[in-house]
């Protein structure tokens, strides 16, 4: 306003005080002549929007120009009257009956919904849910909303379809085995779907970019975290995690649920079986008998048969042991800013929903010589975030590793929407991205 004021007396002298409306007008011309040379952004005023004119051309209601091109898609809103094993009154959801001809089933019904059909080989529904009371851990609630958060992050933007549960389907299935009639009536609901993934509640995607090789398992039914020597020589219970695993949707599947849910606390052996795998697991000092030294049993016990089908994953983490990587996210995330600084296209925003060309990208860059790569899934086996009771860890240990890998986790979501956390032990603040 200073540069104003002075141009508007050098005015004054030249034409003099006594056009008082002259200088008005050239004072307000010569203002706006001024702005239009600011360095700060301008924005539209009233002026310019009262020039608009709206065409038929230009309004968005009545064209399509503002409308995105549809494309032919799942059909959502059809149903044939055909009849299908919903309308088989012997068929149930629940555990105790594993039914028969399956596959058929599905098929058939596959058969009956086309739009379904195509790429039903490679479609996944995620799984996972918790207690239905509320947390006695003060911060349990909050925690388990922000676990929720991070697994609905991953499904969409691998385009996978979530399931929560927090209802006991079977009033005596609790603790471990409350998965086994989840999974059960899951495969029912979800003909459409090739494979179950069950994921406990405390696990946290912590590589929102790595997508399950799943055509490696085309010739198994199940996919467990776990090492081979720990189940064939150690007979160690903690062989496998069966806190994280696919299971595909089909009749073995079904009649393995049976055989895994006999040994669960719904059934007279209950006691029985917990002697067992008690004496079978060189470590094992729980009398009561558990999901995961039941599926070690099988393994040990019936190799030839059930263990042909069961696929024990090691190369990548597909439910690491949190307390072995937390420490490690700063450098791992070091890691990766130092890789996309190397490769242009990896600087570029993108729409979140091509994520998965990104992360191909960033892939052939750790091919080339990338080191520190993020773990896909952190599970704090031992941490409950709910009961707020913990096995050989301190809270802050518990909490502070849970908040440090969600923060980890989140920014790879953020970054789509131009922000970041620059300190994962806080929060609360966001850095914007350039």
């Amino acid at each position: 306003m200073g540069r104003v004021a002075i141009a508007v007396a050098k005015m004054e002298k030249i034409i003099g005080p006594s056009k008082p409306i002259f200088i008005g007008i050239a004072g307000v011309g010569l203002l706006m002549l001024l702005l239009s040379f600011s360095p700060f952004t301008s924005y539209p005023n009233m002026y310019d929007v009262a020039k608009m004119t709206v065409t038929p051309k230009k309004d968005g209601a009545a064209t399509n120009d503002c409308t995105t091109v549809s494309y032919q898609g799942l059909k959502l809103d059809h149903d044939p009257a055909n009849q299908t094993f919903y309308d088989d009154q012997t068929q149930s959801y629940e555990i105790g009956n594993s039914g028969n001809n399956w596959d058929t089933k599905r098929r058939e019904w596959l058969e009956h919904h086309p739009s379904f059909a195509t790429g039903a080989e490679d479609r996944v529904l995620l799984l996972t849910g918790s207690q239905p009371e509320p947390c006695k851990n003060p911060i349990g609630d909050h925690l388990l909303l922000r676990l929720f958060k991070n697994k609905v992050d991953y499904c969409r933007i691998h385009g996978y379809d979530i399931f929560y549960n927090n209802a006991f389907l079977h009033p005596k299935m609790v603790s471990w085995w409350t998965k086994m009639p989840m999974i059960r009536a899951a495969m029912l609901a979800h003909p459409e779907v090739e494979w179950i993934f069950w994921v406990d509640s405390d696990t946290v995607f912590t590589d929102m970019d790595f997508k399950p090789p799943l055509e490696k398992y085309k010739d198994h039914n199940l996919v467990v975290h776990g090492y081979y020597s720990k189940v064939y020589e150690e007979k160690s219970w903690g062989g496998v995690n069966a806190g994280v695993f696919f299971i595909r949707n089909c009749q073995w599947s079904m009649e393995f649920l049976e055989v895994w849910a006999e040994m669960g606390p719904q059934t007279p052996n209950y006691e029985k079986w917990g002697q067992i795998l008690t004496s079978t697991m060189s470590d094992k000092t729980d009398p009561e008998s558990d999901d995961q030294s039941a599926l070690v049993y099988f393994l040990l016990k019936q190799k030839e048969t059930l263990g042909k089908k069961i696929y024990i994953e090691n190369q990548y983490d597909l439910s690491g042991y949190w307390f072995d990587i937390i420490n490690s996210f700063d450098t791992i995330s070091d890691n990766y800013a130092r890789i996309e600084k190397g490769v242009m296209e990896l600087q570029r925003r993108h729409a979140e929903k091509v994520s998965e060309h990104y992360a191909m990208v960033m892939k052939e860059a750790f091919s080339d010589g990338g080191g520190g790569k993020r773990p896909f899934i952190t599970h704090f086996t031992a941490c409950s975030p709910c009961s707020g009771v913990h096995w050989g860890y301190t809270d802050e240990q518990c909490w502070g590793g849970m908040e440090k890998a969600l923060n980890f986790a989140d920014n790879q979501v953020l970054r789509n929407y131009g922000f970041v956390h620059p300190d994962l032990l806080n929060t609360s603040y966001l850095y914007p991205l350039p």
